[in-house]
């Protein structure tokens, strides 16, 4: 399993960037091979709370990968956290 916590910026489908923190793995389970995590985002707005599908999310050194947004949960009363799952190669 390779994992990768720190800085990311998420790009939504309308080109909207949004800075904040991931915290990604890649998972090999019964031959699936794949990866996803949680992004925690800096400011939020309607925009990433409304978010599901055609996403990109950049890490340092212009490592992108494409991304799908499988839920937010509250985590503070000014924050969420959003889960992601990846398709195609991790950018880490």
């Amino acid at each position: 399993m390779t994992t990768y916590s720190g800085p990311a910026r998420l790009t939504l489908a309308g080109g909207t960037q949004v800075s904040g923190t991931a915290s990604l793995s890649t998972n090999q389970r019964g031959g699936i091979e794949g990866w996803g995590g949680t992004f925690r985002p800096d400011q939020t707005s309607a925009d990433i709370r409304n978010a599901s599908e055609g996403l990109s999310l950049e890490l340092p050194y212009d490592q992108i990968g494409s991304v799908s947004v499988t839920g937010v949960r509250k985590l503070l009363a000014t924050q969420i956290l959003v889960t992601l799952t990846g398709s195609g190669p991790a950018p880490f």
